[in-house]
């Protein structure tokens, strides 16, 4: 590898189960972690971090976008070299807007670009090794991919199915100023759960694919979940109300990921900003909306012109 190559990262925040499609559905969205990976020609780690989280995330080997990078050259058989890595964060940090899912995958992507006419890493492989490195496909998949995902595991590992999104579904988020632990929150759901209720989800998780991709005005009844949502509100008492709130109103509301965020996909434009409005009656606590679009492209990595050495 020429000491001095660059690379420009580009990766979306993820919004995963969408209310029933626990652990297998996913959404990226337009909010984007950008960083610039530069290979020195010496030994050692150079990290720069603004933005979100910039000032509790590690700035040593330890940081996970430069652990998931040495992960990807030990995979492909080749030595790091010394690293010099400026990150701008956007996306919240314990948010359940998918910002551990979003480094895994930059670094993985770092790795592709220093590593391309050398070891070509494609889409299978960049999918696995997220995986692993994550513990789950639900976040990865969208942030790699884009557009809304399925994701699933067989014997031959992680697989994906990419969909567009119909275009009138128009996400919003409230984000909280609390944070929330990702294992925290997946501790809480149970391991087994009554027949009827997985025959509930498995109905709305079918029903969900054609709201999002169809029939945008079937997503009151498509993001009711009767698997995680319950369980953990013990957890996030602000934003079950802010959830059940949103929904007592007609607006198809979820928690995003394992929380704290709140998700609302609404069947048009003008419905995100009634929801945003009624959200203030809801609950005293502070939230942030973010408007949104579905990011359609997913991961991005290409050479950069800058010069590391």
């Amino acid at each position: 590898m020429t000491p001095g190559r660059s690379v420009a990262v580009r990766v979306p925040a993820t919004s995963a189960n969408l209310g029933p499609g626990f652990d297998t559905l996913g959404l990226a969205l337009s909010v984007h972690d950008e960083l610039v990976v530069s290979a020195l020609p010496h030994p050692g780690l150079e990290i720069d971090v603004t933005g979100e989280g910039a000032s509790d995330v590690p700035t040593d080997a330890s940081h996970l976008v430069v652990r998931s990078m040495a992960y990807a050259f030990e995979a492909c058989g080749r030595a790091m070299p010394g690293i010099r890595l400026t990150a701008r964060n956007a996306i919240p940090h314990g948010r359940g807007m998918g910002s551990s899912g979003a480094a895994v995958v930059a670094g993985l992507l770092a790795a592709k670009g220093l590593l391309a006419g050398d070891v070509e890493l494609g889409a299978e492989t960049l999918l696995r090794l997220a995986t692993e490195l994550e513990g789950h496909p639900d976040n990865v998949a969208p942030a790699l991919f884009g557009g809304l995902t399925i994701a699933w595991m067989d014997d031959d590992g992680p697989q994906h199915k990419k969909l567009a999104v119909h275009r009138g579904v128009s996400p919003l988020v409230f984000v909280p100023e609390f944070t929330m632990s990702t294992s925290v929150a997946r501790g809480l759901a149970p391991l087994q759960v009554p027949r009827e209720d997985a025959v509930f989800n498995v109905s709305r998780s079918a029903l969900l694919i054609a709201a999002l991709t169809q029939s945008p005005e079937l997503l009151m009844a498509a993001t009711q979940d009767k698997l995680h949502q319950s369980y953990r509100a013990q957890a996030m008492p602000e934003t079950d109300r802010l959830v059940r709130g949103l929904r007592a109103a007609g607006f198809a509301a979820v928690v995003s990921g394992a929380g704290p965020s709140v998700l609302v996909l609404a069947d048009g434009p003008g419905r995100r900003l009634e929801a945003v409005e009624h959200a203030a009656t809801v609950t005293d606590t502070r939230w942030l909306p973010l408007l949104l679009a579905v990011d359609v492209k997913g991961g991005t990595v290409r050479d950069n012109a800058e010069d590391a050495t």
